[in-house]
């Protein structure tokens, strides 16, 4: 009866590891299969999850832009460099395109941060773009977000036109 037990329990012991030994495996492949079908794997995403594929490039977006007019927008994706970034939350950011101005890009629904020290780095943003008009009041919010000294928050007068993007997800090149 002992071994009968012995060689039950033995068998048992044998089945759960040949098992467990499968599942690994079976979890390595598709460790395997998504880093490789995965091109962002170089990126740190934020919000929704997007890729950089067919992601515009910087001077593409700034052309897009020349030819909006206040109540357009358009659902697209561009590469950027972050010129700089909310330093309180990582709450928005402004994005370099060819030009006087930044791009501002604000998040989808306030619903993510990016990093507070992400100035210079390499972004791809997926939303919408379009132009905005931006009061004083919030002008002077921005700035004071952005650690501008008081003689430049104090020097923001009047509403300004500014080229704003709503992003649903962003990556962030490591």
């Amino acid at each position: 009866m002992k071994k009968i037990m012995y060689s039950a329990l033995l068998c048992c012991a044998l089945l759960s590891c040949k098992n467990s030994e499968e599942n690994k495996e079976e979890e390595t492949v598709k460790t395997e299969e998504a880093e490789t079908s995965n091109k962002d794997m170089a990126y740190a995403s934020f919000g929704e999850e997007i890729t950089a594929e067919g992601a515009l490039d910087a001077a593409t977006i700034a052309e897009r832009y020349e030819s909006l007019k206040p109540g357009d927008t358009i659902s697209t994706s561009f590469v950027s460099t972050v010129n700089s970034v909310c330093k309180m939350k990582g709450c928005w950011m402004n994005l370099e395109i060819p030009g006087d101005e930044d791009v501002s890009v604000k998040f989808k629904d306030y619903g993510f941060f990016v990093p507070k020290d992400i100035e210079g780095k390499e972004v791809v943003v997926e939303g919408k773009a379009f132009l905005k008009e931006v009061s004083v009041e919030d002008q002077k919010h921005f700035a004071e977000d952005a650690g501008k000294s008081e003689e430049e928050i104090a020097a923001i007068t009047e509403p300004k036109q500014e080229l704003a993007f709503l992003a649903n997800g962003v990556l962030l090149k490591q």
